[in-house]
């Protein structure tokens, strides 16, 4: 059954990953009005929070636009920065209410934060304590009960995330129609790459708790057999 359910979360997950890659080409092709880049988007949207220590730069590759926190940079792909489209300007709102939540201390990004040190940790060391726990669980079993917590902790920062890239496509869609940066024609587009967008992390958290569950019940199937 385990496996059933891996092989429905892989197969959804590379729906999801198709159709968003279609839904942004296709809204990349989308002009907004008055030529705005991604980055014009970005620094109007940041200056009308009142937020003037976040700077906006641009990067490599493709979708790789993220907000960091740590240096406060609003970091755009090449496309997205330079983008005068519905797509870009949809993501390049998404990644700005990232930082209008951590001018407000929206709650979420806080915890998720917060965890980023320890599921680091857990990132690099889950997989090799999880092995040797596998193959030592009838003499340790203690070292894949470590597996598991470890395991967990990127489960449950997965499911964190959520509501936190949810809560910034809601700023950013409502920022987007109340500037009048998108209007009847582009607003219904920008929220529907926003969504699909939001669909990847829905099934990378489902696909964290499965492998959780895996764990556990090898776990509780090697103690069973001791």
């Amino acid at each position: 059954m385990v496996y059933i359910l891996f092989i429905v979360i892989a197969l959804v997950s590379f729906a999801v990953q198709r159709t968003l890659q279609s839904k942004f080409e296709r809204y990349s092709q989308i002009p907004i009005p008055y030529g705005l880049t991604g980055r014009d988007i970005a620094m109007r949207m940041l200056q009308e929070n009142g937020i003037d220590n976040v700077t906006v730069t641009q990067v490599e590759g493709r979708l790789t636009d993220h907000y960091n926190p740590s240096n406060h940079t609003v970091n755009l792909s090449k496309e997205v920065y330079y983008g005068n489209s519905v797509a870009a300007a949809a993501v390049a709102a998404h990644e700005c209410g990232h930082a209008v939540q951590h001018a407000q201390a929206y709650s979420f990004l806080s915890l998720r934060s917060a965890l980023v040190p320890f599921v680091s940790f857990a990132s690099n060391w889950m997989q090799w304590v999880l092995l040797i726990g596998i193959l030592t669980i009838q003499v340790y079993p203690s070292i894949m009960l470590i597996g598991i917590i470890l395991f967990a902790a990127t489960t449950l920062f997965s499911f964190v995330t959520l509501p936190v890239e949810i809560n910034a496509s809601q700023r950013a869609l409502a920022w987007l129609n109340g500037a009048g940066v998108t209007d009847s024609t582009t607003h219904d587009k920008a929220q529907d790459a926003l969504k699909w967008a939001a669909y990847t992390y829905v099934v990378a958290a489902l696909g964290s708790l499965a492998t959780l569950v895996y764990y556990i019940l090898i776990f509780v199937g090697g103690r069973r057999d001791e």
